[in-house]
């Protein structure tokens, strides 16, 4: 027999798909059938799909790409920019650690964006935020491409950040509104289809689009996409948050709402499972260029290779999630196989990079990556889901909350990779390290509390 998804709440065992208080219905929600599936939907969710226009059912497709695009687009704000950074600092007459704060600013902004914009969502709808957000992105990034100094550009990639949210946040709400287990996390693993490999050319494409314009034209491309998705957003994404399930009150009630699913101890440990394994990927990130090409002399082309492959690694495990475990195995136990696997994977660089075997390579240090990588295919999808599921009454404010502890942990776990200087890759794994085993510990102490005797 198949073991089933999901986990049970406090308490006695409950059925697949039970969540903490708020929850409406189980299975597929709103009359879509989810992806790889042929199940019907059950009551409860047939009864708010009659809420949701029938478009939403005949563009799956184009839902998915619009869906992917919108979570694609804040990682290509970031990793587009990147080749232009040198020219950037010779052009504004700014020092390279200056240069450097127009990325910090646009993931703070990321970061912070996510807290407003979702409850904004669960009180308006998904539809108004999201155009809102999409709208100031394009004005916010045309401004990037005028800037006339680092200052202003500082500010105007904040200002980016914060309007970009909008897409990240909204998208994962969406996503809550019309699925429900199993459903949700195979909708995950597909949209890690278009997200998972917008790292990967984010910096190709920008280093392409160097090769005929300037910095800003990096820009200007940036808003010729935030257009393109806008007009997809208006004509092929429709409203999914049903008028009676939308929350009333401003500031004070969705701090509330925030705290109320904090104080949900599986909520929170799935959340932060998700933000330190995130926090391992964000290490990986800042790290490996200088480990590949730095320590162990590399070229571009070998490091754009493996960072390549690396990114392949997580999205051909993501559709393994999603294809052939979701539905068969329970999706906490995926979740904890994902996670041992990354701090297994740290362990054996951090022995690798400290010396332990002798002189080696870059293949075994890359091997280790490829391996911490790829699980993150079984971590990302899964944790998102299970949080999610625990907050069907207040999904923006829960994708908020998932958003922005990532972003938050991972922005302060990146700047740790190089503490010890350019001639050794030990910090890296040892960041890698820590952060897999908080994300256990998360997992094991807040998650899987009294849990039921079949949970795993």
């Amino acid at each position: 027999m198949p073991e089933r998804s999901g986990t049970a709440p406090d308490g006695p065992a409950a059925p697949d798909g039970e969540r903490g208080p708020g929850h409406i219905g189980t299975g597929p929600r709103l009359g879509v059938a989810p992806l790889g599936t042929g199940g019907p939907a059950v009551a409860g969710a047939a009864a708010i799909g009659a809420a949701v226009p029938p478009a939403v059912r005949r563009t799956g497709f184009l839902v998915i790409l619009v869906l992917g695009g919108l979570t694609a687009l804040p990682p290509l704000s970031m990793d587009m920019y990147l080749p232009a950074l040198p020219e950037v600092t010779g052009v504004l007459g700014a020092s390279a650690a200056t240069v450097q704060l127009t990325l910090t600013a646009c993931l703070t902004g990321m970061a912070l964006g996510q807290l407003v914009v979702g409850p904004m969502s669960d009180k308006w709808g998904r539809r108004r935020p999201l155009m809102v957000g999409m709208i100031v992105y394009i004005v916010a990034t045309a401004a990037c491409a005028l800037a006339p100094n680092v200052e202003l550009l500082i500010a105007f990639r904040l200002a980016q950040g914060l309007a970009g949210a909008a897409g990240i946040v909204i998208a994962r709400a969406v996503v809550r509104d019309l699925y429900e287990g199993d459903a949700m996390a195979r909708f995950f693993s597909t949209l890690m289809l278009i997200s998972g490999v917008a790292p990967v050319i984010g910096p190709v494409i920008g280093s392409q689009v160097l090769l005929f314009t300037d910095w800003r034209g990096v820009f200007w491309v940036l808003a010729a996409v935030g257009v393109l998705l806008t007009l997809l957003v208006h004509r092929r994404l429709p409203e999914t948050l049903a008028v009676e399930r939308r929350h009333s009150g401003g500031i004070p009630a969705a701090l509330r709402t925030m705290r109320d699913l904090l104080r949900d101890a599986r909520f929170t440990g799935y959340t932060l499972a998700g933000g330190f394994g995130f926090a391992a990927l964000f290490a990986y990130v800042s790290a490996s260029p200088f480990v590949v090409q730095e320590i162990h002399g590399a070229s571009a082309q070998t490091f754009s290779l493996l960072f390549g492959l690396n990114s392949v690694g997580l999205v051909i495990v993501g559709q393994i999630n999603g294809r052939l475990l979701v539905g068969r195995v329970r999706l906490d136990r995926v979740l904890l196989l994902g996670l041992t696997v990354i701090a297994l994977a740290a362990v054996a660089l951090l022995l690798i990079t400290s010396g332990a075997f002798g002189e080696t390579g870059l293949l075994p240090v890359a091997g280790g990556l490829f391996v911490l990588m790829s699980a993150m295919g079984l971590v990302l999808p899964n944790a998102n889901t299970l949080a999610l599921q625990r907050a069907g009454h207040a999904a923006g404010s829960a994708s908020a909350l998932l958003g922005t502890s990532s972003f938050l942990i991972g922005a302060i776990a990146s700047p740790l990779v190089g503490i010890a200087g350019e001639d050794t890759a030990v910090p890296m794994a040892l960041v890698q390290l820590a952060a897999g085993l908080c994300a256990l510990t998360a997992f094991v102490l807040l998650t899987r509390r009294r849990a039921a005797p079949d949970g795993g």
